[in-house]
């Protein structure tokens, strides 16, 4: 399960998995994000923040998961990871030789911070 907000004004989609990853949760974001990104362009950046990574329900929910990323990183100029997850520290190095986007790893109290860093780039 993934609870999700995006920030229309900031441009900004901050993203909490509260379980494990589902096919419906990558639907869902698409829903909300496609129509989006088609009346206003890319989306500044894309916030993960998860104390630790819950894993996908399936196979299935896998395959939704690389379907998402692939279909959307295009579309995301910065995306930053904030955890304390030792698997989620080391996915923004694993990522970034398949995706566009410039990603970055903050420690889980240092959520402001990454919100700065995804609306300035600095």
């Amino acid at each position: 399960m993934v609870r999700f907000e995006l920030l229309r004004d900031r441009r900004i989609l901050l993203i909490t998995p509260e379980g494990p990853l589902q096919r419906a949760d990558f639907e869902r974001l698409a829903k909300e994000i496609d129509p989006f990104i088609a009346a206003n362009g890319k989306l500044v950046g894309v916030m993960i923040h998860a104390e630790s990574f819950p894993g996908w329900k399936s196979f299935g929910a896998l395959v939704s998961h690389l379907k998402f990323v692939a279909d959307h990183h295009r579309q995301i100029e910065r995306i930053a990871a904030v955890t304390n997850s030792g698997f989620l520290k080391i996915v923004p190095r694993i990522a970034s030789h398949f995706v566009q986007a410039r990603i970055r790893h903050f420690d889980l109290s240092e959520k402001e911070h990454a919100l700065a860093w995804l609306e300035t780039g600095q």
